[in-house]
């Protein structure tokens, strides 16, 4: 089920949430969804999700079970939805995901769960309210950069999304997190934070606008972790760091929410088109 792009419509003086939205009447613009029935948001959260699986499975994000993706269902908001134990994340459909509680029993489908997706989301829904939807999985450039440690550093426009806006985690740093308690660090950083480098593990983003933002971010910031290996092994030259006040600027209109969403619209008009049976 393809989303297509609608005209924009006339502002009627309301304020814009991007300078990306043009001011010209009439053309054609990803305008963010309006649901009529709370049945209708929730199938178009779980098909967001079934598709940004399969957008992780484009970008090479698959390693064995492990990964997980969720987001809250929008009728019983201390349930959340997440994609299927042991299915890869390139054969995920939208009638497979699993409706978890924070006790993690399966309220609705057939599968199992991921037990450490499982502590790790319910504690970030759980603790974080606000929070829609959360994206984990184990990346090679996001598992290498946060073996280091180390936040990102402002030195290209697209590190700027994060500027600010993520943190680095220790706790638990390389220790499977299976036991209940493990998630609360996790959840506790995501407090005022959208991205978690978790030392010795990877990457971890959370959105309270949607899975698209937090597919979105979840992808870029892999990106940036990889353009950071890449300048750290440049020892000779030494990056040149952006000035403080250009990096929050560029934080404030390339990193927030509704970018995000704008952003996923783009990869998700392909993947819905070349993989329309993730709507099965």
């Amino acid at each position: 089920m393809l989303m297509e792009a609608k005209p924009a419509q006339p502002q009627s003086g309301t304020q814009k949430k991007s300078v990306y939205q043009p001011d010209q009447e009439g053309l054609i613009f990803p305008q963010e969804p309006v649901f009529s029935s709370v049945a209708e948001e929730r199938q178009h959260r779980k098909e967001r999700l079934a598709a940004a699986c399969r957008l992780f499975a484009k970008h090479g994000f698959s390693f064995g079970f492990g990964g997980h993706l969720t987001v809250r269902d929008p009728e019983h908001p201390d349930l959340f939805w997440t994609n299927p134990m042991a299915v890869p994340f390139s054969m995920v459909k939208a009638s497979m995901l699993v409706l978890v509680d924070h006790g993690g029993r399966v309220v609705e489908g057939k599968y199992a769960i991921n037990q450490a997706g499982y502590v790790l989301h319910s504690a970030i829904h759980e603790q974080n309210p606000d929070i829609i939807a959360s994206c984990h999985a184990h990346t090679v450039h996001g598992g290498a950069w946060a073996a280091f440690g180390r936040p990102l550093s402002p030195v290209t426009q697209d590190a700027c999304m994060f500027y600010g806006d993520h943190a680095v985690l220790g706790d638990g740093a390389g220790k499977v997190p299976v036991a209940q308690e493990s998630g609360h660090p996790v959840a506790r950083a995501f407090a005022n934070n959208k991205a978690i480098i978790h030392q010795n593990h990877g990457l971890l983003v959370a959105s309270r606008h949607s899975i698209d933002d937090a597919c979105w971010h979840f992808i870029a910031l892999d990106h940036c972790c990889r353009m950071q290996l890449m300048i750290e092994a440049a020892k000779e030259i030494r990056p040149k760091e952006i000035d403080a006040k250009f990096a929050g600027y560029s934080r404030e209109h390339l990193g927030n929410e509704f970018i995000g969403w704008l952003h996923f619209q783009t990869l998700f008009a392909e993947i819905s088109h070349l993989q329309p049976d993730l709507f099965d």
